[in-house]
């Protein structure tokens, strides 16, 4: 990876879960990350690394004095995207009709960052960074290469994103992608939107991390028996073979075996 992510792209992912080393121990297993439950004075924060590079982030679900939050929120990954200028995107992110939920706060000398929702109720990250930008490895096996959301309101959504950051969106023109939307950032596509329609009944609108892998099958099988589920049994598509799971607290993830990765940055 070269250099920062450019404003708009997905830049950083991270799962807030009841049981933190259960989280370390089925991701690091899986994709052969290494983690540890971090330091107190960074709340316990774990950031995951491959190959000794940063690639995600798991953290104890907790309120902000520490406490245990009743009910406990569901478990998912939240997609950051990256900003230049985290107040003007939050201020765009209310005129636009979004909502922020947390921050800005600063993460010692890290950047800055704040969790929002869109219009639609997709709830994402926004990440300013100062020495850290982010994912400092993509598009291999164990680490992302994707990340897409669905939404009950594609073009809503477009509207949005398009407004709070330097993003534009077009139809895919990938053969067997048809109803997909492609975010771009300087022309490059960086991130995928779908609708609702095409998931079950009752999903709530999100975003969605795709790790790559060397073998679908083999990462499907590996989750049922660390005690994950299949959302989605793997299948081809245009784009290589993918699979959507959930980990062993419900975290829903998908993995793919790119035929030709586009990197995210």
């Amino acid at each position: 990876m070269n250099g920062p992510y450019k404003p708009g792209t997905p830049c950083w992912i991270d799962l807030f879960v009841p049981d933190q080393q259960a989280a370390l121990d089925f991701y690091c297993d899986l994709f052969g990350w290494q983690g540890e439950i971090g330091p107190a004075e960074q709340g316990g924060y774990s950031v995951c690394t491959l190959k000794g590079k940063p690639v995600a982030g798991i953290m104890k679900a907790s309120n902000p004095d520490g406490s245990v939050p009743d009910p406990m929120p569901p478990t998912v990954w939240t997609t950051y995207l990256s900003t230049d200028a985290i107040d003007s995107t939050l201020k765009s992110v209310t005129d636009a009709g979004g909502t922020v939920m947390m921050g800005p706060m600063g993460v010692m000398d890290l950047g800055r960052m704040a969790v929002v929702a869109d219009p639609t109720g997709a709830v994402f990250g926004l990440w300013e960074p100062g020495t850290f930008d982010g994912a400092g490895i993509v598009n291999e096996h164990g680490a992302l290469i994707w990340n897409e959301l669905t939404t009950g309101d594609t073009a809503a959504a477009s509207a949005f994103y398009s407004s709070i950051l330097p993003v534009t969106t077009a139809a895919s023109e990938m053969p067997g992608t048809e109803g997909y939307t492609e975010f771009k950032v300087g022309g490059r596509a960086v991130a995928g939107m779908m609708n609702l329609d095409n998931l079950p009944p009752g999903t709530p609108p999100n975003w969605l991390p795709y790790f790559h892998t060397d073998s679908v099958d083999e990462i499907q099988a590996a989750t049922t028996r660390a005690g994950g589920n299949v959302l989605a049994p793997a299948f081809d598509m245009p784009v290589g073979r993918m699979a959507v799971l959930t980990d062993s607290q419900g975290g829903p993830f998908a993995v793919i075996t790119a035929n030709a990765p586009e990197p995210p940055a």
